[in-house]
């Protein structure tokens, strides 16, 4: 997919607000777009991402759903097949779990199913990922388990301009698309952002930061994190790269092996937990394509394998941080 290139003129806003933009964007331009989940119409989403939409667009297109996300999922992939383009908000990511049949059974299968005679364009946001203190499963990163559906994409953006733009294109597909939205960086972080109508290539990476001593490849929350540990080392005069993979599936090995090859050293950072986590792909593709030019082990900096922590104030013992990430970078450099 081309990208359509954003207005030179921005506005400052979060990452909700840009979430929120795009949906109204998209909602304005094709009247088969339909915006829909638990709280999304009335309250206009738990996060407020979907606020003021059902006011503009009516009941009809905007609109609440009961609580069961397996229904929401079917309801959805029903849409799709009618001709519609249907956003299905699913509250918390960690709330997925019961649609997991809807998915794995069916949301990828119809293109080839069908032989291509049908597709399911259907976008499903879900906020993920820790950092703010939330209940027993509010905080859960599934994204792995998502890749491990046939025929979806999964994207995650890091930055408020990155979530507009990636998420039009998301609404612009022809297959389904999991869109997940890092907590912590809702109103964690602003940004300026284009305004009007824009569009970002799926399935890119992108490297934030440029640096020869490392490769840090990262994704959502964790970017910001890599950020920062990078900033850290750069006044110990170590220069760390930094790839925000943004686009898990499909996954751009191209630029994770062209990073490593001038590097020659990778660290992998997600939330998830650590076994079977995204990031042990990332290592194997690296391994399989690029392992000639390694000058150390892969190593991973991840949750850890347990449920995440609820209410917790230990939460930051669970989720990588920037010390983590750090004591990770000194690993590699020393081997």
């Amino acid at each position: 997919m081309s990208a359509i290139v954003p207005e030179t003129q921005t506005r400052v806003l979060n990452l909700v607000q840009a979430v929120n933009e795009a949906l109204d964007l998209a909602l304005e331009r094709d009247p088969r777009v339909l915006l829909f989940g638990e709280d999304v119409g009335r309250m206009g989403g738990v996060f407020r991402a979907s606020d003021g939409l059902q006011a503009k667009y009516g009941e009809h297109r905007v609109f609440d759903t009961p609580l069961a996300e397996s229904g929401i999922v079917g309801y959805g992939i029903g849409l799709a097949l009618a001709g519609m383009r249907p956003v299905a908000e699913i509250q918390f990511a960690g709330f997925l779990y019961p649609a997991l049949d809807q998915i794995l059974s069916h949301l990828g299968r119809y293109r080839h199913r069908t032989r291509g005679r049908y597709s399911i364009p259907m976008v499903i946001r879900a906020p993920y990922g820790g950092g703010v203190h939330t209940p027993e499963q509010h905080a859960d990163s599934p994204e792995a388990v998502l890749c491990h559906v046939p025929g979806v994409k999964v994207v995650i953006p890091s930055s408020p301009e990155r979530a507009k733009g990636l998420l039009l294109s998301a609404i612009e597909d022809p297959d389904p698309v999991f869109f997940l939205e890092a907590i912590k960086l809702y109103r964690g972080v602003k940004a300026e952002v284009p305004q009007g109508y824009y569009t970002l290539p799926l399935g890119k990476a992108r490297i934030v930061r440029e640096g020869e001593a490392a490769s840090l490849f990262c994704y959502g929350g964790m970017v910001e994190v890599c950020q920062k540990a990078a900033e850290v080392a750069a006044r110990e005069g170590v220069e760390l790269e930094v790839v925000d993979l943004e686009s898990l599936t499909p996954l751009d090995t191209e630029t994770i092996v062209g990073s490593v090859q001038k590097t020659g050293r990778a660290v992998v950072v997600y939330e998830a937990m650590r076994t079977g986590g995204f990031g042990a792909e990332v290592a194997a593709r690296i391994a399989e394509e690029a392992i000639d030019f390694l000058q150390a082990p892969i190593l991973r900096v991840a949750g850890w394998d347990a449920p995440y922590p609820p209410f917790s104030a230990v939460e930051h013992y669970y989720r990588p941080d920037a010390k983590r990430v750090l004591e990770a970078v000194r690993k590699v450099l020393r081997h």
